[in-house]
This record gives structure tokens, sequence and C-alpha cells, in this order.
């Protein structure tokens, strides 16, 4: 089976810096891989949030994670702070990746790089829905 390759862009609109707790270490002493995911997902809602948004309304609609990528760089400790970056990037009529790196704040030292695959939902409706063209403008800005 190949390899995940993630490319990266070459700027983040967005970035955030969380500190990694003993909970999110594993029986090797370093950062466990659920807990990636979850430090991924404290940031996507960060993300939304620094838009104006939460992931129940992005200009009416929300958005359920449809995929999830990830490729490991280098091990992460307790007590490192991680800088995380991400950005919406490879559109489509329903969704976005959000692409995302991991980074040791004080070495620089990346971690982890990956992507969310998005969809745009409609919870009321129970359907998918378009990719609101306000969302686009504020994350192309």
């Amino acid at each position: 089976m190949p390899r995940i390759k993630i490319d990266l862009p070459e700027r983040f609109s967005f970035s955030t810096e969380i500190p990694i707790y003993i909970s999110h270490i594993n029986y090797g002493h370093h950062l466990d891989n659920a807990a990636l995911i979850s430090l991924v997902s404290e940031a996507r809602v960060r993300f939304f949030k620094s838009l104006g948004y939460s992931e129940l309304d992005v200009e009416g609609v929300g958005i359920v994670v449809a995929d999830v990528a990830a490729q490991y760089r280098s091990e992460a400790f307790h007590g490192e702070t991680l800088l995380v970056e991400m950005a919406a990037d490879d559109f489509n009529k329903y969704g976005c990746d959000l692409v995302w790196r991991l980074s040791d704040q004080a070495s620089g030292r990346e971690v982890a790089r990956g992507k969310h695959g998005i969809m745009f939902f409609d919870y009321t409706a129970r359907k998918a829905a378009l990719v609101p063209p306000a969302f686009i403008a504020k994350v192309s800005a």
C-alpha cells in the first residue's frame, strides 16, 4: 500500500497553540494518535470561531467531517506546546479540505500534517449543502 502524502499550502490562514497534557500521552510516552485527532478537532473549532462561525452555523449551514488523513513526522511529548496551523483548500461543490500542520512551538519540529475533508450540511433537511460563497471569500482573503 502506498504511503499517504500530504501536500501543504504555501501559507496557512490560521494558527493556534495547544499544550500537550498527560492525558494526550500513550504507553509509548508520546502523543497518542487518537489524541492527535482530538487536538486537531479543537483547532478546527478555533479556526471556525476565528471566522465568526461555529461548526453548526457557517452562513446558516453546518459542517460534517467526511474524511481524515494524517502523516506523522516526529514524536511529541507531555509538556510541549503544539503550534497548529490550518487553511481551507481544494474546494468542491459541497466542501473542502482543511489542511493542517502541527509543530513543536519551541523547536519548530514538525510533528504531523494532515487534512480533514469537510462537507457543508443542512442539519434541518439532513442533507449536503453548497459551500457558502461568504465562507470562501473569508478564507480566501
